[in-house]
């Protein structure tokens, strides 16, 4: 019921993750990023609190692989998740439990991780994992590309009806946070949203961090 990728960017050092799903609000359970620390895909028969415990390791210092293997051990229920885990280094490890559901598949290349389950088959994820690798510009842009790769390539078995995008950058909050949580063109609608968002973005980090220097709100009333 769902496929996404999480990453990180080698030159900014963001972290940020895609999904799609035919569940509703699938980025509100599914998507954890932490600045200077990592991204968490936590997805298949979701336990959102797995998310933060593993960047809860990732914070610690622990690889990719050390972190999942400690959240993963001896956990009830563990065969029924899907997660996917991305490091400060790079590093990536996945986790996919014997309960996967339906056609699932995940894969692993420079700097990210890809996984799916209800897929309509197993190489959507290696898709998303080649158009992320040749993907240019910032990481939110690449992710992005990644996501419609993925529904290009078969994507889920059935129709999907939300998506998100999610990208840390130094700040305490996600500098990038879109969700649709209910649609018939979620990836569509999220696409839009970002080419919306993206020109903006850096406008409300200043903002946040020195509003006598941010550039005027362009809405009635803004002088």
């Amino acid at each position: 019921m769902t496929f996404s990728l999480v990453a990180r960017c080698a030159e900014t050092g963001q972290f940020g993750m895609v999904i799609s799903s035919s569940s509703p609000a699938v980025a509100a359970r599914c998507a954890h990023v932490r600045a200077g620390v990592g991204a968490v895909a936590s997805q298949n028969i979701t336990d959102p609190a797995l998310g933060p415990l593993v960047l809860d390791q990732l914070a610690l210092g622990k690889s990719a692989s050390d972190a999942l293997a400690v959240v993963t051990k001896d956990r009830p229920h563990i065969d029924y998740r899907q997660l996917l885990v991305v490091d400060r280094q790079g590093g990536t490890a996945i986790h996919s439990g014997a309960e996967v559901l339906g056609v699932w598949g995940q894969a692993t290349g420079a700097d990210c991780a890809a996984g799916g389950n209800l897929l309509a088959n197993e190489q959507v994820p290696a898709a998303m994992v080649a158009a992320f690798e040749a993907a240019r510009g910032q990481l939110a842009e690449r992710l992005m590309q990644a996501l419609e790769m993925g529904l290009r390539a078969g994507g889920e078995a059935g129709p999907v009806h939300s998506a998100g995008l999610k990208v840390a950058d130094r700040l305490d909050w996600p500098v990038v946070d879109l969700r649709i949580d209910w649609a018939d063109d979620p990836i569509g609608m999220l696409r839009a949203a970002w080419d919306v968002y993206a020109p903006q973005m850096q406008a409300y980090v200043q903002r946040a961090a020195d509003p006598t220097r941010a550039p005027s709100y362009g809405v009635p009333g803004d002088e």
